[in-house]
C-alpha cells in the first residue's frame, strides 16, 4: 500500500520525531537512517548518497516515474546543543524545530499531497549545512536533472527575493615571545591584531536600497600564551554578509588590515537573487543557505516556515499553523512551476 497524506501523516508528530534525534553537524547518521526508513514506508524510492564516514544525504523519488523536474530540499543537521522536542497548543519547540526539521516534515507532506495530484517531486535532504555545506557540495556532483530546486529555510513562509552571501576572513598576526617584564625584547602579535581589527570595523561597507547593508561580525578572537608572556600569535575570524560580488570588498579588507597581519579568505558563498511568484509575500534572507552549493539542481527558490530569529537559540520553535501553511505553499509553488 502506498502511503498518502490523508492516511494520517501527522506533521507535528513527524517533526517531533525528527527533533528528538540528535543530529548536530557531523552526527547526522541516525536522522538520515530514520528518514530513509520512513520515506520507504511512505512509498518513496529512497536512497542514501554517501558524503563522509557514516554521513549521507537522503534522496527520494517516486518509483516508476521519470526523474522529477522539481525538487524540495533542506538540511538534516543542526547547531549545538541538542534540545529535545516539546509542544504546546500553538508551537513545537526543540533544536531543529524550525531549522530545519519542521521543514523536512512539511516538504515530505507536500510531496505526498502532490503525488495524489499526479505531480511527482523529489526530496533531497542534506548534511553539513550549518558548517560547510559539505552535503550540498557532494549532491552537486550528482545532479538528477531537475529544473527547479525549492530550498527550505525559516523565512516565515515568505518567498525570498534574495539571500545574502557569506565571506569569511581570517586575520593572523605573528610576533616574538619574551618575558612581559622586558617587552622591548619581544614583539606582540596582539598589538598588531587590535589596530587591524579597529580599522576593519571602521571600514565603510556597501549597501543596497532593496537588500540592505553588507554587515561584519568579528566572531572569534584568540591569541597569546599567558599574562606574563609577550604574545607571538593572535588570530581573529570575521564574517561578512555579502550583498553583491566580493572582489572589491576583498581588496578593501586587505588594504585596511595592513601589512602587519596576514589575511586569508577560507570560505565564500555568493549573494543570490531569486524569481518572484505572483501573490506570495516576499522577504530578503540576510542569512546564507545551501543554494550556492547546489547550482546543478535547477533554478533555486527559497521559502520555509518558522523564523530565523529563533533559529540557533535555546527557545527555538516553529508555529504549528506555519507548518501546515508551508505544506499548502510548497504544493502551490510546485504546481505553478510544473505548468
Amino acid at each position: 500500500m502506498v502511503y498518502s497524506l490523508e492516511m494520517g501523516m501527522d506533521l507535528v508528530r513527524f517533526t517531533r520525531q525528527l527533533v528528538d534525534i540528535e543530529s548536530i553537524t557531523g552526527n547526522e547518521e541516525k536522522v538520515g537512517d530514520f528518514l530513509f526508513a520512513e520515506l520507504q514506508k511512505m512509498g518513496f524510492d529512497a536512497s542514501k548518497m554517501p558524503v563522509e564516514d557514516d554521513r549521507q544525504n537522503i534522496w527520494a523519488t517516486w518509483p516508476d516515474h521519470a526523474m522529477p523536474e522539481i525538487v524540495l530540499s533542506t538540511h538534516m543537521d543542526t547547531v549545538p546543543p541538542f534540545i529535545p522536542s516539546s509542544e504546546d497548543d500553538s508551537r513545537i519547540y526543540g533544536r531543529g524545530s524550525c531549522d530545519a526539521k519542521g521543514i523536512i516534515a512539511a516538504q515530505t507532506a507536500a510531496a505526498l499531497r502532490l503525488r495524489e495530484q499526479n505531480i511527482f517531486v523529489g526530496l533531497l535532504f542534506v548534511v553539513g549545512e550549518e558548517r560547510d555545506s559539505l552535503g550540498a557540495h557532494v549532491a552537486n556532483e550528482h545532479p538528477e536533472g531537475a529544473k527547479f530546486l525549492i530550498n527550505g529555510e525559516p523565512t516565515e513562509n515568505r518567498l525570498a527575493l534574495a539571500s545574502k552571501g557569506t565571506l569569511r576572513a581570517e586575520i593572523t598576526a605573528r610576533g616574538k615571545m619574551a618575558h612581559s617584564a622586558y617587552p622591548e625584547l619581544g614583539e606582540s602579535a596582539i598589538d598588531k591584531l587590535i589596530p587591524a581589527l579597529t580599522r576593519l570595523r571602521a571600514m565603510p561597507l556597501p549597501s543596497d536600497p532593496e537588500i540592505g547593508p553588507c554587515t561584519l561580525n568579528i566572531g572569534l578572537i584568540e591569541g597569546g600564551r599567558a599574562p606574563n608572556v609577550i604574545p607571538d600569535y593572535a588570530h581573529a575570524d570575521l564574517l561578512y554578509r555579502l550583498i553583491g560580488p566580493s572582489e572589491e570588498l576583498r581588496r578593501q579588507i586587505i588594504s585596511a588590515a595592513g601589512d602587519d597581519v596576514e589575511v586569508e579568505f577560507p570560505l565564500e558563498l555568493k549573494f543570490l537573487r531569486f524569481r518572484k511568484i505572483d501573490g506570495l509575500p516576499t522577504m530578503v534572507a540576510k542569512f546564507t543557505t545551501d543554494i550556492p552549493k547546489l547550482t546543478n539542481w535547477g533554478e533555486p527558490l527559497l521559502i520555509g516556515p518558522g523564523s530565523i530569529h529563533v533559529a540557533h537559540t535555546d527557545g527555538e520553535f516553529i508555529p504549528k499553523s506555519e507548518l501546515r501553511e508551508a505544506v499548502d505553499l510548497y504544493c502551490r509553488i510546485a504546481k505553478q512551476l510544473a505548468k
